[in-house]
């Protein structure tokens, strides 16, 4: 087990399978020490988290989906660094789409779900420039969508 994996465990988190890509496109791309991981959407154990942030959630509940989203990141980094998660340096940014109604404004708030998550993983490596917008909707009516790009060794 690695030694971030160890961290993860503390927080009461396991890795599962990286996800598979739902149509014409890779999870992710290697370049130089750079891994570009796409989208990663919201869901847990009990399947996907759909929903409108403003609407039918609140933003506890978008905060959670997007932590959901941090852990699918991970788990596509660890697969892009062939099982070794402590190859990973840092995360260098995260771009989060909240399925949100036109007077919600907290996006930020539902983004710092996945933000939150990276730091208590990593430590300062978790540390990120990052975006967080509003989206009208999103594949399969998902509350949260976050894309990443991370530095690893």
């Amino acid at each position: 087990m690695s030694a971030i994996e160890a961290k993860l465990a503390e927080l009461g988190v396991t890795l599962s399978e990286a996800p598979a890509p739902a149509a014409n496109y890779v999870p992710y791309v290697v370049v130089g020490d750079l891994v570009h991981v796409s989208g990663q959407i919201s869901m847990d154990e009990k399947g996907l988290i759909t929903g409108k942030v403003g609407e039918t959630l609140d933003t506890d509940a978008g905060t959670a989906a997007a932590k959901t989203c941090a852990i699918s990141l991970l788990s596509q980094v660890k697969a892009a660094c062939d099982g070794d998660l402590d190859r990973l340096v840092r995360v260098v940014k995260l771009v989060g789409f909240v399925n949100s109604t036109a007077d919600f404004t907290d996006q930020p708030k539902v983004i710092n779900g996945a933000s939150d998550f990276m730091v208590a993983a990593l430590g300062d490596a978790g540390r990120h420039a990052r975006s967080a917008v509003s989206a009208a909707s999103l594949p399969l009516g998902v509350a949260v969508e976050i894309e990443g790009i991370f530095q690893i060794k």
